[in-house]
């Protein structure tokens, strides 16, 4: 009987932890968001001077919109003269140039469509002959860098993240020859990862080549 409940017992955290984590998870970042936006909004505009309850996510709300209208005004001919102008101002900022270039090109990586970086899953012998880590491919490698390491290869720039956190890792150029590429999804990949191995891709086999 004892074991029984147990199971029951570890079942049910189970089902229910990811949920209540995943909800936790949200509600604390609209709680968040809200706790900076709507003290900078008029009261006479927010619905709670209207409702006799507090209505949650209009912060969340007024930041979406609010990103959405500065994307459609930088698109625009005036937008791009504002944003080159601003970083015109920026560039002549010693140490907010480097920091303002670095986080750019890190959003326009992960956020531009037509980038292919971050999309593939490899494995690399590391820390040490024998040992493999899970990897992401984010480009190949250029500048001094490629030239310095030039090994008549193409090298690339792979990412492998810490567990459970894959916020940090360390940044690797490695010959394309010496890596493992894999069909599962970065989804897929970041998931093994942050589960220490536990959550294990669905491997579907390759369709037969075309005869």
């Amino acid at each position: 009987m004892m074991a029984r409940l147990r199971r029951y017992f570890l079942t049910g955290v189970v089902v229910t932890a990811p949920i209540l984590i995943t909800i936790y998870i949200v509600w604390a970042t609209i709680t968040w968001i809200d706790g900076l936006v709507t003290p900078l909004i008029p009261r006479q505009y927010l619905p709670d001077a209207y409702l006799p309850f507090h209505l949650p996510g209009v912060g969340l709300v007024v930041v979406l919109v609010g990103l959405t209208v500065v994307g459609w005004l930088a698109a625009g001919f005036l937008g791009r003269r504002l944003v080159r102008f601003g970083e015109a101002i920026v560039d002549r900022m010693p140490v907010v140039r480097g920091l303002y270039s670095a986080l750019k090109q890190v959003f326009v990586t992960l956020f531009t469509q037509s980038s292919n970086s971050f999309r593939q899953v490899v494995l690399i012998e590391f820390p040490r002959r024998g040992a493999w880590s899970l990897g992401f491919v984010t480009g190949e490698t250029s500048g001094e860098v490629a030239r310095r390491t030039a090994a008549g290869e193409p090298m690339v720039n792979v990412f492998v993240p810490t567990t459970p956190n894959p916020t940090s890792g360390f940044l690797m150029f490695v010959p394309k020859s010496d890596l493992i590429y894999l069909d599962m999804s970065v989804e897929d990949g970041l998931k093994k990862l942050v589960s220490i191995g536990l959550v294990v891709p669905v491997d579907l086999p390759k369709p037969p080549a075309a005869s």
